[in-house]
């Protein structure tokens, strides 16, 4: 359970306490806190103790000797500084620990009670049979498009608005990620909260649960916002999921991290004939208040490429697995003409971010999870 956090990490008492509360196992529950030096991991320590879990907390410290453990401080740069995208650091742990499934969890969320969260999520990941198949004229997927709402999530493109929405019955198969949706404060972007007249970084909409239809998955060669506050996955998509170098980079591009690194692992899955599932289980999203305008800061360096990174993805024809179509996505970006964007020499930097994490995966593995670019070019000819 990767939980990123510097001001509640007592949400997980409360997951713990739903676990247990709905007969889940919590012997399979592994907490791993990532946080910062100036955080008191003292507390947090105590706090696993108390409720009876295993975890680690890796602040800043931590992780440097982590990296340094691993003989692979080359890569410490891959885990920016002070971004959610530490998250990534997380996935470096599981890979190395060798888990089978990982949860991603943000500290300003809490389960419902009448919901098995971690069941649910198993469920999810497990699931055979037939499900909601969503797709759009835009080639997007609004999570939000059964709530009676208007409203968009954070990272969908402005240019695939006003979408016509289809749906049909599909069969699934082989599911590698389960995205929980969120009730109260929606994942909204700077511009659709103002839009929403919120100047407190939150929304004036709320959601609850009577506003969510059926789970669903998004049809193949479609992409959707995915969000790491309440997400389960597989340890197979672990190359492809890495979570991208936001905010802690010359151009100051953030907040986009898990979009885009959903975008990648949507055309991946669908490369390779697998599927992420959402819906439930929902959590609270109980955002904190904070300047509208802050995030807007934050997120406008970034507007213009998220229009167009996964038109990049988009072009990746096959893929021998979730390392290759990686690898193959990261060419694309280092190759993309991006004279006509701003900032669009953030695409290449992040390329080459997606070609050290391979190679970090491959470090820590000794079997390696990646063909490289020679002998990929190889095999090609």
């Amino acid at each position: 359970m990767i939980v990123p956090t510097i001001r509640e990490h007592e949400c997980v008492r409360e997951y713990v306490a739903n676990a247990r509360r709905h007969g889940f196992d919590t012997d399979r529950l592994h907490f791993v806190l990532v946080t910062e030096d100036f955080c008191d991991t003292g507390s947090m320590e105590s706090m696993l103790e108390e409720i009876d879990v295993s975890g680690d907390i890796f602040d800043g410290s931590a992780r440097e000797a982590w990296f340094a453990e691993q003989g692979i401080e080359e890569y410490s740069h891959l885990i920016p500084e002070a971004s959610h995208a530490q998250t990534s650091f997380g996935l470096l742990y599981l890979w190395a620990g060798e888990f089978e499934y990982g949860v991603f969890i943000d500290d300003d969320t809490l389960p419902h009670e009448d919901s098995d969260f971690f069941g649910t999520h198993m469920d999810n990941l497990h699931y055979q049979g037939s499900i909601e198949s969503v797709e759009s004229d835009e080639q997007w997927v609004n999570v939000l498009h059964e709530t009676d709402t208007d409203l968009y999530p954070r990272g969908y493109p402005y240019s695939a608005m006003d979408e016509t929405v289809r749906t049909e019955t599909t069969t699934v198969s082989e599911v590698v990620a389960s995205q929980g949706l969120w009730t109260n404060v929606p994942d909204l972007d700077a511009v659709r909260i103002l839009m929403d007249g919120d100047l407190d970084g939150q929304a004036q909409t709320r959601l609850d649960a009577d506003d969510y239809g059926e789970d669903f998955v998004a049809a193949p060669g479609q992409y959707l916002t995915v969000c790491s506050m309440n997400l389960a996955f597989r340890r197979e998509i672990v190359p492809a999921f890495y979570q991208l170098p936001m905010d802690d980079n010359p151009w100051d591009v953030g907040r986009f991290d898990d979009i885009w690194s959903g975008v990648f692992l949507k055309r991946a899955a669908d490369l390779l004939g697998k599927q992420i599932y959402n819906g439930a289980p929902l959590c609270e999203h109980n955002k904190a208040p904070r300047s509208t305008f802050g995030d807007l800061a934050n997120e406008v360096a970034g507007l213009e490429l998220n229009e167009h990174v996964w038109e990049l993805a988009d072009r990746v024809p096959e893929a021998a697995g979730f390392a290759d179509a990686f690898e193959r996505m990261a060419d694309e970006l280092l190759a993309a003409d991006v004279s006509d964007y701003e900032n669009g020499e953030f695409f290449a930097y992040v390329g080459e971010h997606m070609h050290d994490w391979l190679d970090c995966l491959a470090a820590i593995d000794a079997d390696g999870v990646r063909t490289t670019r020679s002998a990929r070019s190889a095999a090609d000819d």
